[in-house]
C-alpha cells in the first residue's frame, strides 16, 4: 500500500504538474494531524516518510528525566538508555512513538491529503491561468448541465455559462463545440469560477476584433455597442484615417467578415452604423433604413424627439420596439419616435376654409357645406352638374333643400362668368 503512495507522488508530479514538496508538505501537514489523534499530545511529534520504502514512522522529542512526572513529554533515563546508549538526564531525544496499524491509518490520510491539495492547486492552476483571461474569447465543448447552466470543458478546466449569460434562441447539447466570452474569473468560497457568456455586448466587440484587422490595430475604432442577444446588435464604428471607411472595413468584400460574424451569432442580425459627434447625424444613422422626417433635440433631458411619415413608423420602431430601443442605447438619448402630423393637419385645415368659402357661396349652414364637401361636392361648379336628386340622395336632405342648394350653386356659377 505504501509503494501506492509513492507511486502516486511520481504521478501527480509529472502528470498535474504539482511540485512534489508541496504534496510532501500537505501529506506531512496531515499525517501529523493523524499522529496527534492516535498518540496523544506527545511533545514536539512528527512524522517522517521514507520516499525510497514509503514507510512511516511517527516520533516525538522527550526530555530524559529519573522519574517521569508527565508521559507526554518525558521519559525515564532507563527507556532513554533503550533508545540512545549515549543519553543522559535532561537532555532532548528522538524516541519514536509509532502506534499500532499506523502504517495503514498513515497510508490513506496519505491519499487523502495528496487528493485534497491536488483539486486545491488544481483551483490555485485555473485561478492563476485564467485571472488575466477575462475579457477574451474561449473556446470549449459543452460537457453537461447544471439545472439550465451549461459547463463547458476548456480542456484542463470548466467553466459555467449561467442561465443568464446564454443566448435565449440558442439551444446546446452534450459535445457541443462553443466559443463564448470570459466575462470573469471569481475566486469565491468553492474555489475559481470561470464565468463565461455568448449573450455579453463584448462577445461581439471581441468577434469584430477578431475578424476585422483595421480594429484589431487600431485604424477603426468601437465607439458604442447595444444588443439583444439572438436577435440584434447595432454597432458605431469609426476612424481617424479618414480614407479609411469604417463600415466597409467591418463588412468585408462582399460582406464576407460580418457574414463570419453573423454566422457565430447563430444569424442574429448587426447593423454596422457610422459613428458621429453629431448626435442627430448618429441617430439618423442608427434608425436606417427609417426615413426621418424631423428630429427635435432636448439636451437638458437628453431626449430626441422624431416624426416619421405613416409609412415609415413601424420601420422605425422596429419589432416590439427593437429598433428604437437599441437607437436609444447606442446614443445614450431617450428616444421618442411618433407619426408625423403636420400634413394631416393641414390638410384639414384646407378642408375647413373649402367648408366655409362652400358655406357662403350656396348661402347655406357650414354643417350642410361639410355634408357636401364629403360627399365630394366641393364646389358651386361641381354641384352645378348634378341634379337635385343627387343632392338630395349624397347629403340625405329633402328635395326642397336639394332645391336651393342646386339654384344657389347656378346663382353662384353665374356670379363667376359674369
Amino acid at each position: 500500500m505504501n509503494s501506492e503512495i509513492v507511486a502516486g507522488l511520481d504521478f501527480f508530479e509529472r502528470d498535474k504538474g504539482i511540485k512534489r514538496e508541496v504534496l510532501l508538505e500537505a501529506m506531512n501537514t496531515a499525517l501529523l494531524t493523524a499522529a496527534r489523534k492516535a498518540v496523544g499530545p506527545a511533545r514536539d511529534l512528527r512524522v517522517e516518510f521514507d520516499e525510497k520504502s514509503g514507510s512511516f514512522k511517527t516520533v516525538a522529542k522527550l526530555i530524559v528525566v529519573e522519574k517521569v512526572s508527565n508521559k507526554h513529554d518525558e521519559i525515564s533515563l532507563t527507556e532513554a538508555l533503550k533508545v540512545n546508549p549515549a543519553a543522559q538526564i535532561g537532555e532532548e531525544i528522538d524516541v519514536p512513538v509509532t502506534p499500532k496499524d499506523f502504517g495503514r491509518i498513515a497510508a490513506q490520510t496519505a491519499r487523502q491529503a495528496m487528493m485534497q491539495r491536488i483539486r486545491q492547486a488544481e483551483r490555485e492552476m485555473i485561478y492563476e491561468e485564467f485571472k488575466d483571461r477575462a475579457g477574451e474569447i474561449v473556446t470549449g465543448t459543452v460537457r453537461r448541465f447544471d439545472r439550465s447552466d451549461v459547463v463547458v470543458d476548456l480542456g484542463k478546466f470548466e467553466g459555467i455559462m449561467p442561465n443568464r449569460e446564454r443566448v435565449a434562441t440558442e439551444e446546446y447539447a452534450v459535445g457541443d463545440r462553443v466559443r463564448a466570452y470570459v466575462v470573469a474569473v471569481e475566486n469565491g468560497m468553492r474555489g475559481p469560477e470561470i464565468i463565461l457568456s455568448r449573450s455579453h455586448p463584448n462577445f461581439v466587440r471581441r468577434l469584430f476584433e477578431t475578424e476585422v484587422a483595421e480594429i484589431a490595430d487600431g485604424t477603426v475604432e468601437i465607439k458604442g455597442i447595444a444588443r439583444e442577444a439572438g436577435h440584434r446588435t447595432k454597432i458605431a464604428v469609426w476612424s481617424a484615417n479618414e480614407k479609411v471607411d469604417p463600415v466597409g472595413a467591418c463588412v468585408g468584400m462582399r460582406g464576407a467578415r460580418v457574414k463570419n460574424i453573423v454566422r457565430e451569432l447563430n444569424n442574429e442580425k448587426v447593423d454596422i452604423i457610422r459613428w458621429s459627434q453629431d448626435i442627430k447625424e448618429l441617430v439618423m444613422e442608427a434608425l436606417k433604413p427609417a426615413k426621418i422626417k424631423s428630429l427635435t433635440l432636448e439636451p437638458d433631458r437628453k431626449n430626441v424627439s422624431i416624426k416619421v411619415e405613416d409609412d415609415q413608423l413601424s420601420l422605425a420602431i422596429g419589432k416590439r420596439g427593437q429598433n428604437a430601443r437599441l437607437t436609444s442605447r447606442l446614443c445614450g438619448w431617450d428616444i421618442s419616435i411618433e407619426k408625423d402630423e403636420s400634413v394631416r393637419e393641414a390638410f384639414e385645415q384646407n378642408v375647413e376654409k373649402g367648408v366655409t368659402a362652400l358655406a357662403k357661396s350656396l348661402e347655406v349652414s357650414e354643417e350642410v357645406a361639410r355634408r357636401l364637401t364629403e360627399a365630394g361636392m366641393v364646389s358651386a361648379d361641381v354641384i352645378g352638374t348634378a341634379e337635385a336628386s343627387d343632392i338630395s340622395d349624397a347629403i340625405g336632405c329633402d328635395s326642397v333643400l336639394a332645391e336651393q342648394i342646386f339654384e344657389a350653386a347656378q346663382r353662384a356659377i353665374a356670379r363667376a362668368t359674369a
